[in-house]
């Protein structure tokens, strides 16, 4: 009962999360973060199990942290992709698995391009122009599909962003009021105006 939505533009990719934290019929707060900065122009969004998130995203982001101490260069968002699905599966084949779906979003500086990345919680993993996970995906992967130009800028994909969660909030019997939006561009990442029920009201 969450969603998650990133699309990759040619100059950035913007991530677009749901801050609403519930247990069984319990909201417990509506400005959850629920995206973690792995690097400087690196950023992992995450859903699914509470304590799965929490952990999972954190072991990453710190063999990541770990990783440039090492080495003394980050991983681009390919290898840091590529190193989180591997994990994922090796768990997943374990008696502990996590239960998390998860977006890796972002800014290669040897090509100069942005990446997305989706994989779910069985450790798929695709590099995609735009996604979404959870329910709202349903509706808003085809507004996505319709409307989505590589070429848009920050405003045009903000404005589309905020057409999918009107969507969302429309169509969904589950009460998401905010959504909190990150850019991740060769400047670094860049959080946006939240998404909240005025916003789309407006």
């Amino acid at each position: 009962m969450e969603c998650l939505m990133g699309m990759q533009c040619d100059e950035f990719v913007m991530l677009v999360t749901d801050q609403t934290n519930a247990r069984s019929i319990m909201v417990m707060k509506s400005d959850h973060k629920k995206y973690l900065q792995l690097a400087d122009r690196l950023v992992m969004a995450v859903s699914g199990e509470s304590g799965d998130t929490t952990q999972f995203s954190e072991y990453i982001a710190k063999n990541v942290a770990l990783y440039k101490m090492r080495n003394g260069y980050e991983l681009s968002p390919s290898a840091a992709a590529n190193f989180t699905r591997r994990n994922l599966a090796d768990y997943l084949r374990s008696r502990t698995p996590y239960h998390v779906d998860l977006l890796v979003a972002g800014y290669d500086m040897e090509t100069n391009k942005p990446e997305l990345y989706f994989m779910d919680y069985l450790a798929s993993m695709i590099k995609t122009p735009y996604c979404a996970h959870g329910y709202g995906g349903y509706f808003t992967t085809s507004i996505m599909d319709r409307h989505y130009k590589s070429d848009m800028t920050r405003a045009q994909a903000y404005a589309l962003m905020v057409e999918c969660v009107r969507e969302v909030q429309k169509r969904l019997i589950i009460n998401m009021p905010n959504f909190s939006v990150a850019v991740i561009d060769k400047n670094g990442i860049t959080p946006m105006d939240s998404i909240t029920q005025a916003v789309v009201a407006a």
